[in-house]
């Protein structure tokens, strides 16, 4: 029977996701997992510029894969052998190569779409998943578009037990939280296909995600006017779809680590990176000198010009 009365949950807005009919799940590397399931390639192409965790579900499905590197804008370059019947694994960048996306869509009938930083880049027929997490306060969770569908049963996740960095960042600052948050990302590895947790699925049906797009794309639009002449990534951005981070890319050692002091956060994608390819790539360059700045929802015009300001102390 339904429960009536008792102590309350979280207050949260009741409105709607903005995937409503995607299959939703309990993370991007799960989703990947799933698809592989679905569509059970002989083999696939990845970039040499990805997570560890997109490799994860490849090996466990005992699938033969190779990498491919990036040109300097972040399209793929693809190798000479590449079959029509492979499969190749595109990341939508910081959520701001969806041109590039539909362009390899028109010529590769094998796609699957990684929108884990791209979460407001609408699907096409091509599988596709995406990662809120990276987006807005869960603590996991994913969106899979595919037209094959498999036959598992799958559970329905749990989330609170992960989900205490959440309320720690309301009450404490986020250096307090950091040990949750790592042992949160740890517990995905090796983890199952299940449904989305209800209380994911019921934060996500209660944000205002207009809002957060355009917040987002200005925040973006301000820090590149003001660092478009230092960045030395080529960013097209005809058709800005509420990206993940700013990607700055230039080459001074000192930044990342100078704004990190500053407790301006910039991570680094992906560490593990630099032990799969050579010094004089691109993809190594990219690792050591890109810094993602912030340009989220958590922030305005304000935030972004000190931001700027800390970035002049170092150039």
């Amino acid at each position: 029977m339904k429960e009536i009365g008792g102590y309350f949950e979280l207050e949260l807005n009741v409105g709607e996701e903005y995937y409503p009919n995607s299959i939703k799940l309990n993370s991007g590397r799960n989703a990947l997992l799933y698809i592989l399931k679905a569509y059970a390639p002989k083999k696939i192409f990845i970039p040499k510029y990805v997570c560890n965790s997109v490799l994860e579900p490849i090996i466990k499905m005992n699938i033969e894969f190779e990498f491919y590197y990036l040109k300097k804008n972040l399209d793929p370059i693809l190798p000479s052998h590449f079959d029509k019947e492979d499969f190749l694994l595109y990341v939508n960048y910081f959520g701001i190569k969806d041109d590039t996306t539909r362009d390899l869509a028109d010529k590769i009938e094998n796609m699957i779409v990684d929108n884990s930083q791209a979460f407001f880049s609408k699907p096409s027929k091509l599988p596709a998943f995406y990662s809120p997490r990276k987006f807005f306060g869960v603590a996991d969770g994913a969106y899979l578009f595919t037209e094959k569908i498999i036959n598992d049963i799958l559970k329905r996740d749990i989330s609170y037990n992960r989900s205490i960095y959440l309320l720690k960042r309301l009450d404490l600052d986020s250096q307090q939280g950091y040990q949750d948050y790592f042992l949160a990302e740890e517990s995905f590895s090796n983890e199952p296909i299940k449904i989305m947790s209800k209380s994911t699925q019921r934060i996500l049906a209660s944000i205002d995600y207009e809002r957060i797009k355009n917040i987002r794309e200005k925040n973006f639009l301000f820090i590149h006017n003001e660092l478009k002449g230092l960045n030395e990534l080529n960013l097209d951005l005809k058709h800005l779809n509420g990206p993940m981070k700013y990607p700055f890319l230039i080459q001074n050692e000192n930044l990342k680590d100078f704004l990190i002091k500053n407790k301006i956060y910039a991570s680094t994608y992906w560490k593990e990176v630099l032990k799969r390819v050579d010094e004089n790539s691109f993809e190594y360059y990219l690792t050591k000198y890109l810094v993602p700045l912030p340009i989220d929802q958590r922030y305005n015009e304000n935030d972004m010009t000190i931001i700027i300001k800390k970035i002049n102390e170092v150039l």
